[in-house]
């Protein structure tokens, strides 16, 4: 951790927002795998018990899969700082450059989507488990939420100002649609877990 960090505090062009997204998203899952640890294996929540293993498995994988994002998104970067370096001084070494950079341009907005699409799983187990886990981690169900909440809308800005670049106005405006609605999701998901755990953990006595 303290590598990444360090890394990204550097000049150098990768890790970025989309691999710092990525590992806010990662933080969110493993906060809420936290909530349902402490609540297996106790009596009162007997009843929820398998439920919420099978949630930390699920959150289990889904940390897994944002963790390998944060090189995914890096080595997607590649190629679009490639093409970003290509020459342009003739017209055919533009229309080069150009072709790269359109192509480039896809992966630089799949892997950000990706992000986004796993961190909305990870909302919906940090939703259960904040309203069904151990009511003395609900601050930390609360805190997942904050963090998921940042990593959805950080992996967005990085599909917006990719497709702003893409010349395909059709491609552009699905990646644009399906990252407002992922977003929008996320967000109110987010916000209603927020907002439940505040008020739980602020009522008690």
């Amino acid at each position: 951790m303290n590598d990444f960090i360090d890394q990204l505090a550097s000049a150098a062009p990768t890790p970025g927002g989309g691999g710092a997204s990525a590992c806010v998203g990662a933080l969110a899952s493993a906060l809420a795998s936290m909530v349902g640890n402490l609540t297996v294996g106790k009596k009162t929540y007997a009843a929820v018990e398998d439920d919420v293993r099978a949630s930390l498995d699920r959150l289990a994988a889904l940390r897994a899969r944002l963790l390998a994002l944060v090189d995914e998104d890096a080595r997607a970067f590649e190629p679009l700082a490639e093409a970003y370096r290509l020459p342009k001084a003739t017209p055919e070494e533009q229309a080069a450059k150009n072709a790269a950079l359109q192509q480039a341009l896809v992966g630089a907005c799949d892997v950000p989507l990706a992000i986004m699409r796993a961190v909305a799983e990870v909302v919906d187990e940090t939703a259960y488990l904040a309203h069904h886990g151990s009511r003395m981690a609900r601050s930390d169900a609360g805190v997942a939420a904050a963090f998921a909440r940042a990593a959805s809308d950080g992996a967005s800005l990085n599909v917006y100002i990719n497709v702003a670049s893409m010349d395909d106005a059709d491609r552009a405006a699905r990646y644009r649609e399906e990252t407002d609605a992922l977003a929008a999701r996320t967000r109110a998901r987010c916000d209603d877990v927020f907002g439940f755990v505040k008020t739980a953990v602020s009522s008690v006595s």
